[in-house]
């Protein structure tokens, strides 16, 4: 399981995806694929943040709330926090490869996947 912010950016940047940039957004440190929000920890809880929509968000927080949760201030935005401690990285490596093909130029995506077949 993952337990903290060095060890899933570790995690992150271990898969190598280009494009993918240390940030350092509202003074705190994050990091972006493609120019946009990646990936980050919690200023306010002790958590991991992802992008989930609203009803991927509801379902995960139901299916395990001992894991999932929202904080209020990530209320109006399609994100869900997890536990650290409780980060499956078999939960988070695809997680991660979604979010940052979804953050890539569409353009740029087609290209990238004519080079790399198998990624």
């Amino acid at each position: 399981m993952i337990r903290d912010w060095p060890t899933l950016k570790a995690f992150a940047l271990a898969l190598d995806l280009p494009e993918v940039a240390l940030a350092h957004p509202w003074g705190h440190e994050a990091l972006k694929a493609h120019g946009k929000m990646w990936v980050w920890w919690s200023p306010f809880e002790d958590a991991a943040v992802f992008r989930a929509d609203r009803d991927e968000r509801e379902m995960l927080m139901q299916a395990d709330p001992d894991t999932f949760f929202l904080h209020p201030h990530y209320a109006s935005h399609a994100l869900v926090l997890v536990c650290a401690g409780r980060i499956d990285p078999a939960w988070v490596r695809p997680r991660l490869i979604r979010d940052w093909r979804n953050a890539a130029p569409k353009r740029w995506l087609k290209t990238w996947d004519a080079a790399h077949p198998a990624a």
